[in-house]
């Protein structure tokens, strides 16, 4: 029947379209945590920053899954390695663990109150702050100090304004 396939039609158009709308939000938010990220800082705060293109991404792939994914985060990461200037691949394959850790166990992690979250997020990123070391202690020659932990402090007070603020947005756009 003709009515049935335009109906259909329609119906698969007005999906897609939805689906790009969501996509494009996702990305909106990716794209301002990267410009916070690069943003720069007093000389004096530059230790202290959260890693705000991490808990963007965390958030997103606790949140909707089946839209943010490992191939995301790598390619997310890419563009952080090439913008930042650090070894290309470093922070490609810190930020696809992290989401795979996070993206296996979304719904053990969406039942925990916001402070175990906060926690767990903290214990995250610890794990992307070690790796980075390591990696850069291979390939840089760079030596451990405990002064590179600060982002990982600041990030588990800050989860809880980002959990805030990007659940507030997700439910006003409506993203699923």
């Amino acid at each position: 029947c003709w009515v049935c396939l335009g109906v259909c039609g329609v119906i698969n158009r007005s999906k897609s379209t939805m689906i790009n709308r969501y996509s494009l939000l996702i990305a909106l938010s990716i794209f301002f945590a990267l410009i916070m990220a690069l943003m720069p800082l007093p000389f004096s705060f530059e230790p202290f920053r959260p890693d705000w293109v991490l808990l963007v991404l965390m958030y997103w792939s606790l949140a909707v899954p089946h839209r943010l994914n490992i191939g995301t985060a790598w390619v997310v990461g890419l563009l952080i390695d090439l913008a930042s200037g650090s070894p290309l691949g470093v922070n490609s394959l810190t930020f696809s663990i992290c989401i795979f850790v996070t993206a296996s166990n979304f719904q053990k992690i969406r039942n925990f109150s916001l402070w175990q979250q906060s926690l767990l997020i903290g214990l995250f990123l610890t794990l992307y702050h070690l790796m980075q070391f390591w990696l850069n202690h291979f390939l840089l020659g760079v030596y451990f100090n405990p002064q590179y932990l600060w982002p990982v402090a600041t990030g588990m007070v800050s989860w809880f304004w980002v959990f805030l603020l990007l659940r507030k947005y997700r439910r006003h756009f409506r993203i699923r």
